[in-house]
């Protein structure tokens, strides 16, 4: 997944709802979160499926909790 790009990958709730189809495309062809706003404040983050099914595998495999999260060996694929 890739770094956000805080010109691109930031939009309002309204935006969204108006644009929806390219804005998904945009999550799939980009591989980063889309960030959504309401009232100017962050809300929810889409993520494209494969990605988000990534992450919950990684904290599902990880044996300490949010502390190995951190932990350099994990983040480089050692196991702890």
């Amino acid at each position: 997944m890739g770094g956000i790009n805080f010109e691109e990958d930031i939009r309002p709730l309204s935006e969204f709802r108006a644009n929806t189809a390219s804005l998904v495309k945009q999550v799939k062809t980009s591989g980063r979160p889309l960030i959504l706003t309401q009232h100017g404040k962050s809300t929810v983050v889409l993520l494209d499926v494969s990605h988000y099914q990534s992450m919950v595998s990684r904290i599902e495999l990880c044996p300490g909790g949010d502390a190995c999260l951190s932990s350099t060996a994990f983040t480089r694929g050692r196991e702890l």
